[in-house]
């Protein structure tokens, strides 16, 4: 199993880049682990937003394979904790397919992104901003590794 992140956007504040790499730079290796940014599309003022949206949707669709499994962070989508992200880690391991999430822009995913998506799958009931959700997911992921492996990183 592979596992890369695309995300919409490709500047972030340094402490952004500092924290994701450290928890990224934790995963294991047979993962190959990458990040994989898309730019944003520049937003005109007063412009409709669903058109940088479906332009970017369709940056992302471009680099998914159809053999991949897509999970979608979305607000909407479904919470898990930890032991319970864990439990899908096993599963997909499991069935040996590689995955992609995405991290959409700021004014979110596209309909045919969310229509592709095999899981949606939210980080929090708040909103938060995108280079904290790069992290969090990052720190997410290393955390239901390490419970995977029964590392101590993770504590009840």
């Amino acid at each position: 199993m592979h596992i890369r992140l695309i995300a919409v956007g490709d500047r972030q504040p340094s402490w952004v880049d500092t924290a994701f790499s450290e928890y990224a730079g934790r995963l294991p290796r047979q993962w190959q682990f990458r990040l994989e940014e898309i730019g944003a599309v520049k937003r005109a003022k007063g412009g409709p937003a669903a058109t940088a949206k479906q332009t970017e949707g369709e940056k992302v669709l471009a680099k998914i394979k159809p053999a991949e499994q897509l999970v979608v962070l979305d607000e909407r989508g479904k919470q898990f904790s930890s032991r319970e992200l864990s439990g899908k880690l096993d599963d997909w391991q499991l069935t040996g397919a590689d995955l992609v999430f995405v991290i959409g822009g700021p004014d979110g995913v596209s309909a045919d992104i969310l229509k592709r998506a095999n899981l949606k799958w939210s980080l929090s009931k708040l909103t938060l901003p995108h280079g904290l959700a790069r992290v969090l997911f990052a720190e997410q992921l290393y955390r239901g590794w390490s419970l995977q492996t029964g590392h101590p990183y993770h504590r009840d």
